[in-house]
């Protein structure tokens, strides 16, 4: 009996350490992104692809405004891979120590008006966001879509009185999807995905202001191998042709 009891007691404590192993082990095939709000859909099926060619891993997300994954990392937040929707934030990333390498600049976006289905306000031109009876929200001046923004407002000497700023373009889009605003400013990409929930209304100041977004592997990735790989999907020509069909374009 005694020898019974030793046998099940080892095969246990084997099972606790074997098991112990395999999470090791797929922690380790776990790729975590940090990626702009406005890469949601495209990243996602990048990550699909990713998956497919990479048995065994898998691709976990994290999006959100550019400063806010930049404010994240630097307070120690775990990622694999940083992908920006302006090079400002990446260069706070690098300064920080935080990236390993040199990022790679993948797609550029520019800005474009979205407004509730049919444009009931008639919305024309990018002047026409003045107008005191609209409800117009932009994101907030520290993310890349809001310094696009403002440099559009520079440029084009128009001052946009917007009643809220986002912390993404997502919430900007969110906002006039659900009818709290009349208007907002987002990418051509987040318009095409929003589909017949809003109306584009394109304005040629928008080419003032071209955001590039760079791609870079993180300085304490989990597997520099893998993150490395993820890279080099989005800058294939597979992974260039899901961004192009979202209608992103060359930096």
């Amino acid at each position: 009996m005694k020898r019974s009891s030793s046998l099940i007691a080892a095969l246990a404590v084997s099972g606790v350490v074997l098991s112990g192993c395999s999470t090791e082990e797929a922690d380790a095939d776990t790729l975590t992104v940090f990626a702009a709000a406005s890469l949601k859909s495209t990243f996602t099926e990048i990550g699909e692809l990713y998956e497919e060619q990479n048995p065994g891993s898998s691709v976990v997300f994290d999006f959100a405004g550019s400063s806010t994954l930049v404010s994240r990392l630097q307070q120690g937040a775990d990622a694999d891979v940083f992908a920006s929707a302006d090079n400002a934030n990446m260069t706070k990333a690098v300064d920080g120590g935080l990236v390993m390498g040199e990022p790679a600049d993948f797609v550029a976006n520019t800005l474009t008006i979205v407004t509730a289905p049919g444009n009931p306000k008639n919305i024309e031109s990018f002047a026409d966001l003045t107008r005191s009876e609209l409800l117009v929200v932009t994101c907030a001046p520290q993310v890349p879509c809001g310094s696009a923004t403002q440099r559009i407002e520079e440029s084009a000497g128009v001052d946009v009185k917007q009643v809220s700023e986002e912390a993404s373009v997502t919430d900007v889009l969110a906002k006039v999807t659900s009818g709290q605003a009349d208007a907002g400013l987002v990418y051509v990409t987040d318009a095409a995905v929003a589909g017949d929930k809003v109306t584009e209304v394109p304005f040629p100041e928008s080419a003032s202001a071209v955001n590039t977004y760079p791609i870079a592997v993180l300085e304490d990735a989990t597997d520099d191998a893998a993150s490395q790989r993820f890279v080099d999907l989005v800058l294939s020509p597979e992974g260039q042709a899901v961004l192009a069909e979202a209608g992103f374009a060359q930096p």
